[in-house]
């Protein structure tokens, strides 16, 4: 094991190396800028290529056109660039062709943009959550990984605090269950053969093909895709104080961070609170929410935005009160350093949320009497 103190853009390029990405393309946008100048300093000393591309659309075309071909690829931007990629993102998904996406947001907006999707038809991506930056090299490496098992768009998840803290980190390969082989992949050892290999959204063979599948019964043929990501996809989480807990607090990415400290701080001071933490959010936790929520009276849900992880904690606890802690909080610079991201605030938050939850459930009570 080598460690290195490294800033978290430097940490994140060096680890998706490691992971084997030999090809990278980009269109500056802080904090996404970082990661990309990481991967143009590094990339070249392993044979691979990095691409400062012209914009968003013309990024995630390179990088299409690399993994289709077999290549450990990735791109990235912020929310914003992430728009313009979202065609593109659900064609992969059709076309089966794996490739990792770094969002290095600028506060938790996006959090239905990397579930949901803003693309066309029924696909999801894998959505991986780090919340510092040990978890962040472990996670971008595993998104290849499943990727490339799933030949699945996945998503990886990062903000303006995991570019730019500052940790002592090993990013050096981690090992996987082997793959098979891309047999798929467009490789050109079928090219001239008469039965070339095809990578398309909108068909899985030639029109000359022995037997050709239109492309309405193809897009039927991929409807069970969601359900194998769901079944094969083993959800990640973080959970703590929750054996004893009144009450809950679920947060994701560097909040969760956050709140997993201040929990911590108050169960010393004899709160009994707990938390939770999604790390893969999609598939979300559903399960292991109910299990760490069973001895809660009421759930929160601490998100920097005006409320969209509360609808999959929503989804999954129907039987409990559930309400939104968090908010809207940017600097000026409009980049994701909240002010209201304070350990002091966000246990003035908690503590408020669990004395009206307390306040709702007496009165319940005497009005049930």
């Amino acid at each position: 094991m080598s460690l290195e103190l490294l800033e978290g853009s430097e940490a994140i390029a060096r680890a998706m190396i490691s992971a084997g990405c030999r090809f990278f393309a980009g269109y500056p946008m802080t904090p996404f800028t970082e990661v990309l100048e990481g991967m143009a300093e590094h990339l070249p000393d392993v044979g691979g290529v990095c691409v400062n591309a012209e914009s968003e659309l013309e990024a995630v075309g390179m990088a299409w056109g690399a993994a289709a071909g077999g290549v450990r690829a990735a791109t990235g931007s912020v929310g914003q660039g992430l728009s313009l990629m979202q065609e593109s993102i659900a064609e992969l998904c059709f076309a089966r062709v794996p490739m990792v996406v770094l969002n290095m947001a600028r506060g938790q907006g996006d959090y239905y943009q990397a579930t949901r999707g803003g693309g066309h038809g029924d696909y999801r991506t894998i959505v991986l959550a780090p919340a510092d930056l040990t978890e962040a090299v472990e996670l971008v490496q595993l998104a290849f990984h499943l990727a490339d098992k799933f030949r699945n768009p996945v998503m990886f998840m990062g903000d303006y605090y995991l570019a730019h803290v500052v940790e002592a980190v090993d990013t050096g390969p981690r090992l996987f269950p082997p793959l098979g082989p891309k047999d798929w992949a467009l490789d050109g050892s079928t090219s001239g053969t008469g039965k070339a290999r095809i990578v398309s959204p909108i068909m899985p063979t030639k029109r000359d093909a022995e037997v050709f599948i239109e492309y309405g019964d193809y897009l039927e043929g991929m409807s069970g895709r969601m359900a194998e990501l769901v079944a094969g996809v083993d959800p990640l989480y973080e959970q703590g104080g929750c054996e004893d807990a009144e009450y809950v607090v679920v947060a994701y990415g560097t909040p969760g961070r956050i709140v997993r400290y201040v929990v911590e701080k108050m169960r010393r001071d004899g709160v009994k609170v707990g938390f939770f933490r999604p790390v893969t959010l999609y598939p979300f936790p559903a399960e292991a929410l109910v299990a760490a929520t069973r001895s809660a009276r009421a759930v929160g849900v601490y998100e920097l935005n005006a409320g969209q992880m509360i609808d999959d904690v929503r989804l999954s606890l129907s039987d409990r009160p559930i309400t939104f802690i968090g908010g809207i909080s940017f600097d000026d610079s409009g980049f994701g350093i909240a002010p209201e991201l304070t350990p002091a605030k966000v246990e003035q938050r908690i503590i408020k949320a669990m004395a009206q939850a307390r306040a709702e459930m007496a009165a319940s009570a005497e009005m049930a009497v």
